[in-house]
């Protein structure tokens, strides 16, 4: 993300070498503010509900895109409980157990994607974020290259090595 001034004092930032590194430093001589653009943690579930697989689509994505449930750990959350919630803030569902897959860096978007399988049941219900959902029969699921498409790889191989 790039940002033009300082958030504590409200001078401008001017890149200069920090640990090896073109970083964004407050111009403010008595200011020791440092833009460090650090990774964003994410999580991201692969919600299975009756052996199928739920992918959502967000509003203002294209008609064909889906992807997997996201979200933004929020302060004082860890990763299971973060993906549990949004879980059930997206789709409605009260899942009960999140199982760790792997993380997975999204250098484009900046963030690290902390991935879990989240088996869950009941009725899906929207949440306000989602304009649709697609649900694809765990067999015919295909990952995809980039985000959350090699935790798809990862969590698809582990089950054709366990059955």
């Amino acid at each position: 993300m790039q940002i033009h001034f300082c958030p504590q004092c409200g001078n401008p930032l001017q890149t200069t070498e920090v640990a090896g590194q073109a970083r964004q430093r407050c111009s403010g001589p008595d200011c020791s503010y440092i833009h460090w653009d650090n990774p964003i943690p994410v999580v991201a579930a692969i919600v299975e509900v009756d052996g199928a697989v739920i992918l959502a689509r967000n509003h203002g994505w294209p008609e064909k895109m889906f992807g997997l449930i996201t979200g933004f750990l929020e302060k004082g959350e860890t990763p299971d409980a973060a993906v549990l919630r949004e879980v059930q803030e997206e789709l409605g569902l009260n899942a009960k157990t999140a199982h760790f897959i792997g993380y997975y860096p999204f250098f484009e978007m900046n963030q690290l994607l902390l991935a879990f399988h989240v088996p869950a049941s009941g009725e899906i219900q929207l949440g306000e974020e989602l304009a649709g959902i697609k649900r694809v029969p765990v067999e015919r699921l295909k990952p995809w290259t980039i985000g959350t498409g090699p935790a798809v790889r990862d969590w698809l191989a582990s089950r054709r090595s366990t059955s």
